[in-house]
Order: C-alpha cells, then sequence, then structure tokens
C-alpha cells in the first residue's frame, strides 16, 4: 500500500489500495472455484455507525428477550416471550396465541413479506445490508477478528506468514470466542422455547432434554460455519434473496451507486491531468471502496448480484472526497432514474462524460443535478404496499383486542343419536367442551336457549332437570362436560329441533354460543 495525494505525489496521508475485487460483473466466474478470502477493511462513517446501532439492537433483542420477566398471575409463566411447544401456547408480553389462533401467526408472517417487499422496493436490499442475521453475525465475528488480528493490512500480512507460537495464539483466540458466540447463538434460542432460567440451570447440570442439546449443536455449527468461514459464500451462492429481488425494484427504487457521471473518468493524479487540459473525473481511483466491502466487489462495475447494499462504500468514499476537497456522494443512495437524468447533464454528443458539466465554478454539484428525494420513497407502488401491511396489521390488533377468552364446542351422540325413557321424553347426550383461554379460574354459567321445552340434566343428577348450570373451569384449560338434554316429544315438531348452547363468564361479560340439534326420532 502507498499514499498519494491528489496530485499522485507521497505523503498526504491518503490511502491508495492495491485490491483486485474477487466478484467482477464483467468477469464470468466458473462454476466451481476456490474461495478467495476478502479482508474488509473498517469503514468509518454514518452508515458504519448505524451498523453498530443495528447490530447491538438486534443482537440485544435476540440475547436479551428470553430472559425479560411478565407477570400473568400464578397459573401462566412468567416469561415475556415464551413458545410452549409442550402445553402448545405461545406468550408475547399480553398476548397469548392458542393453536387454533395460528391464523395471526400467519398474519404475522404475511406482514413480515409485505415488509420485506416494500423495503425493497423502496431502499433496495436495505434488509440484507443491516438486520439480516447473517449481516448481524459476520459483523459480530468481523470485530472479534480485527480486535485479535488487526485491521486489514494486518490480516493479509498474517495471512501470509508462516505458522508460529504468535500466529497460532491469535488464530485459537479468534476460533475459541467466535465458537463461543456460536453456542451462545443456540443457547439463546432454546430459552425461547422453556422458562429460561431452569432451563440455564439444566443445560449446564446436565438434565436438560436431549432436544435442547441437539439444538444448541446445531446452531452452533451453522452460526460459527456460516458467520466465522463462509460469509459473503452464503449470500453469493445460497440465499435465494439476490435472485428474486430484482423484481423488487424499479426505476425509482434507491440502490447504492457509483455516479459514473460525476467520477468518469477516473484517474490518480487529477490535478496534474487537469492542468494538462484533460478531462478528469472525481474518482481517484483509491479502491477504497473495494477495500471496505465485505462482499468483494467494486461498486463502480454498477449493480450486482452479490452487493448486499450495507453503503460501507459510501462512508469510504465520502472520507476520500472530503481529504482531496470535493463534495461528498460520488458513491451515493440513488434511484436509476436520477441517474439516467444526470447522466444525461453530463454526457457529450460523442457519448463520453464530462464531469464539469455538473460541477460549478467553485468545485461545487450543479443546481441542475437531480438528487434523490422523499418522493422516491412515497410512490404509489410502496404507497400500496405499505396500506395492505398496515391494513393487516390493523386488523391484527382489531382482532385481539376484541377477541373473547371463552370457546364453546359440542358433540353430539351418534350411537344412540337420541333415548325414548320410560316417562315418555325423549333424551339425547351432548359432549360440551368449554374452554377457558385466560390464566385464571372461571364460573360460567351454561344454558340452552330457543329451546323452551328442553332442559338439561347432569349425568349423576338425573333427578334435576334445570335451564342453566354452572360450572367451574381451571385456568388455560378445557373442561368436557357430559350433557343430556330431555323434552317432551308431544311439544315437538318435525323430525329435529335446533336451539342453541350458549356459555357465559358469571363474573363478566364474554360469552361463547354452539349451534345444537335435538333429535326427535325415538319419539316417532
Amino acid at each position: 500500500m502507498t499514499t498519494v495525494d491528489q496530485n499522485g505525489t507521497a505523503g498526504s496521508g491518503l490511502e491508495q489500495f492495491d485490491v483486485e475485487p474477487v466478484n467482477r460483473r464483467d468477469q464470468q466466474q466458473p462454476l466451481y472455484a476456490p474461495r478467495k478470502k476478502i479482508h474488509p477493511k473498517r469503514a468509518e462513517g454514518t452508515f458504519r455507525r448505524f451498523k453498530w446501532l443495528v447490530m447491538l439492537i438486534t443482537l440485544g433483542i435476540y440475547y436479551i428477550t428470553p430472559w425479560i420477566r411478565w407477570d400473568r398471575g400464578e397459573f401462566a409463566p412468567d416469561q415475556a416471550v415464551l413458545i410452549d411447544l409442550y402445553n402448545r401456547r405461545f406468550y408475547f408480553f399480553w398476548i397469548e396465541i392458542w393453536p387454533q389462533e395460528f391464523y395471526y401467526v400467519a398474519g404475522l408472517l404475511l406482514m413480515a413479506a409485505l415488509g420485506l417487499f416494500l423495503v425493497t422496493s423502496s431502499v433496495g436490499r436495505a434488509w440484507c445490508g443491516y438486520t439480516c442475521p447473517q449481516t448481524v453475525w459476520v459483523d459480530l465475528f468481523l470485530v472479534v477478528e480485527r480486535f485479535i488480528e488487526g485491521d486489514r493490512n494486518k490480516r493479509i500480512r498474517l495471512d501470509k506468514e508462516p505458522m508460529s507460537p504468535s500466529k497460532a495464539a491469535k488464530r485459537v483466540s479468534k476460533h475459541t470466542i467466535w465458537l463461543l458466540i456460536a453456542v451462545a447463538t443456540g443457547g439463546a434460542w432454546i430459552f425461547y422455547f422453556a422458562d429460561a432460567p431452569t432451563l440455564f440451570m439444566d443445560v449446564f447440570t446436565g438434565t436438560a432434554p436431549t432436544v435442547a442439546y441437539g439444538t444448541i449443536a446445531v446452531l452452533t455449527f451453522t452460526t460459527y460455519s456460516l458467520g466465522g468461514l463462509m460469509r459473503e459464500q452464503l449470500c453469493t451462492y445460497m440465499c435465494p434473496w439476490p435472485r428474486i429481488q430484482a423484481a423488487m425494484l424499479d426505476e425509482h427504487s434507491l440502490t447504492v451507486t457509483y455516479n459514473v457521471w460525476r467520477g468518469e473518468p477516473r484517474s490518480r493524479h487529477r490535478k496534474v491531468q487537469q492542468a494538462a487540459g484533460a478531462t478528469v473525473g472525481d474518482c481517484i481511483d483509491c479502491n477504497a471502496c473495494v477495500a471496505v466491502c465485505p462482499m468483494g466487489i467494486d461498486i463502480r462495475d454498477g449493480q450486482q448480484l452479490e452487493c448486499i447494499t450495507c453503503a460501507l462504500c459510501i462512508d469510504a468514499c465520502d472520507g476520500v472526497m472530503e481529504k482531496i476537497g470535493q463534495p461528498k456522494g460520488l458513491i451515493s443512495y440513488s434511484t436509476l432514474a436520477s441517474y439516467n437524468h444526470n447522466m444525461k447533464l453530463a454526457q457529450l454528443a460523442d457519448g463520453t462524460v464530462d464531469p464539469a458539466r455538473v460541477h460549478t465554478a467553485d468545485g461545487g454539484i450543479a443546481p441542475e443535478v437531480e438528487h434523490t428525494t422523499l418522493r422516491s420513497i412515497l410512490r404509489p407502488r410502496t404507497m400500496i404496499y405499505f396500506a395492505i401491511w398496515a391494513l393487516i396489521g390493523l386488523g391484527m390488533l382489531v382482532m385481539l383486542t376484541t377477541r373473547d377468552r371463552l370457546e364453546i364446542n359440542v358433540l353430539h351422540d351418534r350411537n344412540p343419536v337420541s333415548v325414548r325413557l320410560s316417562d315418555g321424553t325423549v333424551r339425547n347426550g351432548y359432549t360440551v367442551k368449554i374452554l377457558n383461554m385466560m390464566p385464571e379460574r372461571r364460573t360460567v354459567l351454561l344454558t340452552i336457549e330457543d329451546f323452551p321445552q328442553g332442559a338439561m340434566i347432569m349425568p349423576l343428577e338425573k333427578d334435576d332437570p334445570r335451564q342453566a348450570i354452572f360450572l367451574d373451569i381451571d385456568p388455560d384449560s378445557l373442561r368436557a362436560q357430559r350433557i343430556f338434554v330431555i323434552a317432551d316429544p308431544e311439544g315437538l315438531d318435525g323430525q329435529q329441533t335446533p336451539f342453541r348452547f350458549r356459555v357465559r363468564d358469571s363474573a363478566g361479560s364474554e360469552r361463547a354460543e354452539y349451534d345444537a340439534i335435538f333429535d326427535n326420532g325415538a319419539a316417532r
């Protein structure tokens, strides 16, 4: 590596990187090729700080959430987020989802898909560049690697050095910490499926279920191999999203763009060539954008499948532009529409680009240059995505806040359907199932409606027919109660008489109903 100033002379402190991109748009890669290791340089700037913030938030949510407590009373777990497979419940703070309410999970998945479409159509592959788990854990592993082995140049030199005690110690330390992170990742995942403090002690005492150790092992292997060893290989060869995200983009989608209309032709001796009357762009071909790219591409080749739009190349280029006294934004978030507009401003009649046409006399950017604004995001396509996404979310919210936590289901006896008793009355048997979806005991009132001739009797209380029965139901449980309904056939018309079972919380307003049939066939 050498340092050059904007005239091509040494000593300004501006780094010149002798680096070749691993992936190039104009070079066809073989189907099978050995991996070329990428040593991304640490970037400094707005987008890098934003990525640090996203990494801290997402990792904090993942590792801390299972330990958050939420009081639901003595009959329910106090873990804020819990997927209780044994009892078939999903708890999320004050929300409790039962198996028959799985449509809420389907709604969340649909919202996630629409949200991904919305983000991609608005700001490109921002999901990949900032919040994808692969990106977040690779960033974390790179932090460890830089801390132990140093930044880009030191890591490259270390790779070329023969094995020594110092190199072996660094490599062992790095991979040990990577494995610890991977184990913590697998351990945090299993805590979502059981009480975290209890399972934590069980894991360390060797009394946890076998599936817990198996899950930790699998996630340790995947996190270590994908985040530490494969890195960009996953995004380039394994992930399907780069291959379908083009369908989500249009000419108004924001993507990380090298502004050819301003940067070309490139020159490492910009002012010397300008003094000689040559046409030169703002790009000094320092390769800083390539050096910081975690995917090993050159953004100056244009949009590529490997680009995750992490915008680190923007930070690197802005730093260079600041050092040489040129306006920032040579690489920027831009749209294809804005890019084409600015290219027309800079192009000459012969099709070549003259950057002077987009610069003012003092070196600034001409006012005719089109810059990306909020209108690039607020357009019909993205508004439709957002409207659908918001409607689904609002619908789910309304359903959650208005849903009843009391359900009833009734099974009619089938053999025999009805029985004629010695006193001439007809009896039908039913199994009434009442579900209490609250973490507290409830007393409910079971009644029959629209059937004045009918009455209910309990199996052990055959001499006590009545229209209403009080039943106690345990918290978060189902009570199956055998009920007989009797009626005098003299007052019945037709083969069947429809009626309704109704259950109501005796201490509240919640109620549920079930339409049933009383069979009169035995009376004929």
